[in-house]
This record gives structure tokens, sequence and C-alpha cells, in this order.
């Protein structure tokens, strides 16, 4: 009987010392030349993307982080990743958008500025957390759209942060300063110089 009392006490231990480890989840700091994690979320259709699928096709994968839906600094990033197609297809890239913004939100966003690459919906921050993005708690705006007020919910907000990874799964390119409206420009130059290089 003194026996199974010791145990369960290691195990009462055990579980105290790891639940603030587990809690208190450690900050990633994803650098170039890290393996970059392979992820999955649902996209504006609420379909599952998987970042595996397109590595595998060849492609280099830009990853951008963003604030949120429908905002002045978002729209203008991703409206000229939607007017890039053309050199972006050439280059071998394949974009996609996070944001903590609900499915519903993004189809929204994506319907409303014709966009036509993929928004993912990281609604629990986990992806940005895996790629070391700062993360704060989220919002709603309300916006107009095809003349009927929608609100839009995200439940966190994530920095602007842009990554690249190669076919191999190498990351080779973080910007923790983006400009939003030079985004896309500044990738392709950067692709263009890298795979000339």
């Amino acid at each position: 009987m003194g026996g199974f009392r010791t145990s369960g006490c290691i195990g009462l231990i055990l579980v105290l010392i790891c639940l603030p480890v587990s809690a208190g989840q450690k900050q990633v700091v994803l650098k170039v030349g890290d393996k970059a994690p392979l992820f999955n979320a649902n996209d504006h259709l609420g379909n599952l993307w998987q970042s595996s699928k397109v590595l595998k096709s060849g492609q280099y994968l830009v990853v951008y982080f963003y604030p949120a839906a429908m905002t002045g600094g978002c729209t203008k990033q991703a409206c000229a990743y939607r007017d890039s197609a053309a050199p972006l297809k050439e280059e071998g890239i394949h974009v996609v958008g996070v944001s903590g913004d609900s499915v519903k939100g993004l189809k929204y966003f994506r319907d409303e500025h014709g966009l036509n690459f993929p928004l993912l919906s990281d609604v629990n921050g986990y992806i940005a957390k895996l790629f070391g993005v700062p993360v704060r708690d989220g919002g709603s705006i309300k916006r107009t759209v095809q003349g009927e007020e929608v609100t839009l919910e995200r439940s966190y907000t994530f920095a602007r942060w842009t990554f690249i990874v190669d076919p191999s799964g190498k990351v080779i390119y973080k910007n923790t300063g983006v400009n939003a409206a030079q985004d896309t420009k500044t990738v392709i130059d950067f692709l263009t110089a890298h795979k000339s290089g």
C-alpha cells in the first residue's frame, strides 16, 4: 500500500512539473538554413491545404504571415501578389497567405479583391508559432462586402513576416521587416538572384 502511494506521488509531481512547460510553449526561432516545418491548414474554402504537396511538386513556397484580412496594408500586400501571378508562376513560386482570420473571413477577403492564391486560416496560431512569428490577441472589424456589412473575426493577430522555402524544404529567406506593398517584388528579386547565383 505504501509503495502505491509513493508511485502516485511521483506521478503527481511529474504532472505538475510538465504542465507549465507545455502550457508555456517555447518560442521557436526559425533561421535561414533551417528545415521548415510541414503544416496543414484549412484554406478560404475550408479545404485542407498541405505544404508537403507543394514542396513535392518542386515549387518554391512563399509563406507570408499578415495581421488581418480586409485591412489597408494586408490588402496592398495581397493585391500585389495577385497582380504578380505571371512572374511568380514563371519562377516556380507557390504563394500562401496565413492569418488568424476565420475561413469565412478569408473567403470574403479573397472574393472582394479577386485574389488568385490560397489564404490559410490559422485560428489557433499554431502555424505562426511553428515559424516563430510573434502572435498577439485578435479582434474583429466591420467591412462592407458586395453591399452588405459583415464582421470579420480573427482569433489572433500575427506580425507581418515572409518566408521562402525551397523544394528540399529548407528556409532560404526570412523577412521580419516586410514592406506590405513591396513584399512581392522583394520575393521575386530574391529568388531570381538566388537561382542565378
